[in-house]
């Protein structure tokens, strides 16, 4: 099967008004053998029949199927350590500081684009690790993801070598345990941790998430275009408590989608916080 240029410009942009992931025409071979997957397993013959189906036959199950095969999963723990390390030393002890003076030991922390769950969990250590005075904390850690095959092998917690990487020997000992050739959180991180399924762009969704300290988001909106990060960024915001922090990757800034966020350095970051 080899996908159209009509076909291939159709069902891309109908994938980016329901998710808001924008694939360039360089993306048409891996669209091309994922579609072909899905009209094979549907027995439909062609990706005109396959996008009919998804328009005005589909109850959303299907295009979910479709999203689990285009969404990329790259994570490991502790990844782009630098950024945690500013979260720890600096952001977290912040909050929390505040916070208790305040009478107020509750945080919320968001892991949008959670993936298969290292980024969470290893957020669930650091706290652990960070927290002074935690049996009176509530801490609350939501991760969430559009796919939902990662988010099964998220609640699984089962990992391989490649994941535990970069975990420092002392936490390994700590927090982790050895089953079945697998490396498995102890249980009082996986409890720390509430996993959702959600689109970015379910507006209504997003409207209903509020009271975050923290949000991490980061390698995630590399997959947007300008307007839908934008609105993405925009629902952050919102949802976020004053004076709280919000993460991307290395390679992207809220300072060049937003100016909602105000900046400041903090150890060798530059961070963005809610004003």
């Amino acid at each position: 099967m080899f996908i159209s240029n009509d076909d291939y410009t159709d069902l891309t942009a109908f994938i980016y008004k329901k998710s808001g992931i924008k694939f360039e025409d360089k993306k048409r071979y891996f669209i091309n053998k994922r579609v072909e997957k899905r009209l094979n397993e549907m027995g439909l013959e062609t990706v005109r029949d396959y996008l009919r189906f998804l328009k005005f036959k589909d109850d959303g199950d299907e295009f979910q199927s479709l999203m689990n095969l285009l969404t990329v999963n790259e994570t490991y723990f502790f990844r782009e350590f630098g950024t945690l390390e500013t979260f720890a030393e600096h952001c977290l002890t912040e909050i929390t500081e505040r916070k208790a003076a305040a009478n107020d030991y509750n945080l919320r922390i968001w892991s949008a684009g959670c993936s298969t769950g290292e980024e969470p969990y290893t957020l669930a250590i650091i706290v652990r690790e960070m927290l002074e005075n935690l049996p009176r904390w509530n801490v609350e850690i939501l991760a969430s993801d559009i796919d939902e095959n990662v988010l099964a092998k998220a609640i699984d917690a089962k990992y391989d070598d490649r994941s535990l990487k970069d975990v420092p020997d002392e936490y390994y000992k700590k927090y982790f345990n050895t089953t079945g050739g697998y490396h498995v959180p102890t249980a009082e991180i996986r409890n720390m941790v509430n996993f959702e399924h959600l689109n970015l762009m379910d507006r209504v969704m997003m409207r209903k998430k509020r009271g975050f300290d923290f949000i991490f988001c980061r390698n995630v909106l590399i997959y947007f275009d300008e307007i839908s990060r934008k609105q993405v960024v925009d629902h952050y915001y919102i949802s976020m408590n004053r004076g709280g922090y919000i993460f991307l990757g290395h390679s992207e800034s809220v300072g060049r989608i937003t100016t909602a966020f105000s900046m400041k350095r903090m150890g060798n970051n530059v961070v963005y916080y809610k004003g």
